[in-house]
């Protein structure tokens, strides 16, 4: 297989995922986490041609890595900062992206209105800089706007007060099917990946770690695997496992994750009726504010609130909430208020505490990733971001194999290996800001088509062909996994996600057996569409 070609997806029955994690022996690698990290690191292994396993308690990117703001970015507001070198490397890997996986990101132009006269130059110029940065990795040019300019690219800004704006590029994604792309990927390079197994234990041996305990949620049948190497990939909830690790080695470890969470609110389009993005560079806390067109809805967010418990379903506060509606309603000509919103999720995002930095506000914590090898050998990576997944799994690697714990091989290769359904140099092009539909499966557009069931239209897009496909292909096991993560709807319009459930599930059940959990799903999304009190 050629690395420049896009690979053919392995089946994922889950009778033969179940069967090749109790076949035994010895694996160079495994990987705890389904999610952006982790699925990076298996897939970095296994086109190496390591012996892979990864394990996901849920189901992948079911956490932190289907909750971004859906950018590909190299960080506009890290460059305000002066972190050169974070926004040096998320251009690269931005990239690195678009290249590998055209039909799940993309790039997109963003417009930032000015109100205030300094507005324009100040942030242009160090807009031309990120420009610079990125050199003949830029996606466009940078652009001063006029008054007229900026507004027929934004036809609901507000324009009382309206100065010009500044344009600008960078990419958005989907990130649940990125995700999905990875996992699938790194199965057809030999990785073998199951989700709704829970890693329960290390397996040490003369006080190094040397395998994993785990148990098939659905089944309550335990594996024991054997691993020359255990990546603990687990984003916020690392260091469950680290602690676990130091207890039994008798070295307990601190805390080194201070959880931060952030809120996504969904409206509809035709509050901002465009296709560019809606950029605010400083809200009145300081942060930056995005509107950003997707999936035939807009965006807006996002907060950073310290959060001290991890919950699997973490929900906003209410005056997270405000804040985005009162934010967005200062440039909107239509201030969207708390009955237009169609669907709102949170993301826990695994900040990294510097030393000695209990308590401090997570403005001020790293947002660069860390890996770390304790004295036992268990490596954890935490901290980062979705554009630059493929460079953390390439430290974790580096530092397995530094600390011998990995033999030696093959160089990496995934700068060029595009993704499962990546489509043909010269396709048609898709967009990532358009309703969900058969674009988003790339080149496998046409597998999904000819599945029994293609013209029977569910709603929001999907169709029982989609649903089958996602069974079948794409280790889909509940309505949740369909209707949140494999066809996005949950996140675009909760209510319409909870109508499908039903339909969705029967089919779900007719591929495979289980219960789908409709009815588990129905409640879920109704926390999406209800608002805190």
């Amino acid at each position: 297989m050629s690395a420049s070609s896009s690979p053919r997806a392995a089946p994922t029955r889950r009778e033969d995922l179940l069967a090749g994690l109790g076949a035994g022996g010895l694996w160079d690698l495994a990987v705890v986490g389904g999610g952006a990290t982790g699925l990076g690191v298996a897939l970095d292994a296994a086109s190496r041609g390591l012996r892979v396993v990864l394990v996901e308690s849920h189901d992948f990117a079911k956490g932190t890595s289907s909750r971004a703001t859906k950018l590909v970015h190299g960080g506009v507001r890290y460059l305000a900062q002066g972190n050169i070198s974070l926004v040096r490397e998320a251009l690269h890997e931005r990239t690195t992206l678009l290249k590998n996986a055209p039909h799940l990101a993309q790039p997109l132009p963003f417009v930032m209105p000015s109100y205030k006269l300094w507005e324009t130059p100040f942030y242009g110029v160090g807009l031309k800089m990120y420009d610079a940065l990125a050199g003949k990795a830029g996606l466009g040019p940078t652009e001063f706007l006029s008054r007229d300019q900026t507004l027929a690219l934004l036809p609901t800004a507000r324009p009382a007060g309206l100065k010009g704006g500044v344009k600008y590029w960078d990419g958005q994604f989907d990130d649940a099917r990125l995700a999905l792309a990875l996992a699938r990927t790194a199965a057809a390079h030999g990785a073998v990946l199951v989700n709704y197994c829970r890693a329960t234990g290390l397996v040490h041996s003369q006080g190094k770690v040397a395998g994993l305990h785990c148990r098939d949620e659905e089944t309550g049948r335990p594996f024991e695997l054997n691993a020359r190497c255990v990546v603990n990939a687990t984003g916020v909830w690392v260091d469950e496992l680290r602690q676990q690790d130091g207890q039994a080695t008798g070295h307990p470890v601190g805390l080194m994750v201070a959880p931060s969470q952030g809120v996504h609110v969904v409206v509809d389009r035709d509050f901002l009726p465009s296709g560019h993005a809606l950029m605010v560079p400083r809200t009145t806390d300081g942060r930056v504010l995005f509107g950003v067109p997707w999936m035939g809805k807009l965006i807006l967010g996002t907060t950073d609130t310290p959060r001290g418990d991890l919950p699997r379903e973490p929900r906003p506060f209410r005056e997270e909430l405000e804040f985005i509606l009162g934010e967005a309603g200062r440039y909107l000509v239509r201030a969207p208020r708390a009955e237009d919103l169609r669907s709102t999720w949170v993301g826990l995002r695994p900040l990294v505490k510097p030393l000695g930095a209990d308590g401090e506000e997570t403005k001020s914590i790293s947002r660069e990733h860390t890996v770390l090898a304790s004295r036992s050998g268990l490596v954890t990576v935490t901290g980062g971001k979705w554009t630059t997944y493929r460079a953390m799994a390439e430290d974790v690697l580096d530092k397995c194999l530094a600390a011998g714990l990995l033999p030696r091989g093959r160089a990496g290769v995934t700068a060029d290996l595009r993704l499962v359904g990546a489509p043909a140099a010269g396709a048609p092009a898709t967009s990532i800001s358009a309703a969900p539909g058969l674009h988003l499966y790339g080149a496998e557009a046409g597998e999904v088509d000819a599945i029994p069931g293609s013209d029977r239209r569910l709603g929001g897009g999907l169709t029982a062909a989609m649903v089958r496909f996602a069974a079948r292909h794409e280790y889909a096991r509940t309505v949740e996994d369909v209707l949140a993560r494999r066809i996005r709807l949950l996140f675009l319009d909760a209510p319409l996600a909870a109508s499908l459930a039903a339909e969705v599930g029967a089919l779900l059940q007719e591929e495979t057996g289980v219960d789908p959990r409709a009815a588990e799903f129905r409640e879920l999304a109704a926390t999406y569409a209800r608002l805190p009190v």
